[in-house]
C-alpha cells in the first residue's frame, strides 16, 4: 500500500496527539489532532478524539484511568 505524503503528515500529527491523549494532556492532544484535520478535514478518527478530548477537559477521567473511553450515550 502506498501512503501519500499528505496522509504521512496527518499520521505524524495523529500519532503525536494520541501519545499526548494517553498521557492525559487532553488540551495539547486536541490541538495536535486539529493540525491533522487542517491537512485532511475528513479524518474521522481525529474528529472523534477531539470530541473525547473535549469530554475529558470538561470532566477529567479518574487518576487510575487506563485509556479506555466509556461512552455516555448509545
Amino acid at each position: 500500500m502506498i501512503v501519500s505524503d499528505k496522509m504521512k503528515a496527518v499520521l505524524v500529527h495523529y500519532n503525536h496527539a494520541l501519545s499526548l491523549y494517553k498521557s492525559r494532556k487532553f488540551a495539547e492532544a486536541k490541538e495536535e489532532f486539529k493540525k491533522g484535520l487542517a491537512i485532511h478535514p475528513e479524518d474521522g478518527p481525529s474528529k472523534l478524539y477531539i470530541e473525547r478530548c473535549d469530554d475529558y477537559i470538561a470532566d477529567p477521567p479518574p487518576e487510575d484511568w487506563d485509556g479506555v473511553y466509556n461512552m455516555k450515550t448509545k
